[in-house]
């Protein structure tokens, strides 16, 4: 279900779209809707990489969340590149809606060396990858 679709839409700060597809930005959580049959990698998603840096700098925690209701596909070899751009990054989640993607998160998930990133919804997503976030921002605030 894309983000849109939610009563969390109301509460979307900022809006940030591509060819490849949207990022919606809340406090400390970005989530990414990439479009049908795109292509995911350093090149195609550098609008959206930029606006991630320009809206989170690069010293606020935050999380990241791919809410995979389309499929498309993602240059794992660039994962590790990906994150390396990104190191306020404190908290990643992907939610999946069928086997496939769960199967696609399992490999991401081993090479972004987070544990547990694949969530069957959106709500259990955000509460998990906004309460990540926040124990990081406790920890920077002392």
């Amino acid at each position: 279900m894309s983000i849109d679709n939610t009563e969390l839409a109301s509460q979307i700060i900022k809006q940030t779209k591509s060819d490849v597809g949207v990022v919606h930005f809340f406090n400390h959580i970005a989530v990414m809707e990439f479009e049908e049959g795109k292509h995911i990698d350093l090149t195609s998603s550098r609008p959206i990489l930029n606006s991630i840096i320009d809206y989170f700098g690069d010293t606020k925690p935050f999380g990241l969340i791919a809410n995979r209701v389309n499929s498309y596909s993602v240059s794992v070899l660039e994962i590790k590149d990906f994150r390396q751009e990104l190191p306020n990054l404190s908290a990643y989640g992907i939610i999946c809606y069928n086997q496939a993607g769960k199967m696609n998160a399992k490999i991401e998930s081993s090479i972004c060396e987070w544990d547990n990133i694949c969530y069957d919804n959106l709500y259990d997503g955000l509460d998990t990858v906004y309460s990540n976030v926040k124990k990081r921002l406790q920890i920077s605030s002392n």
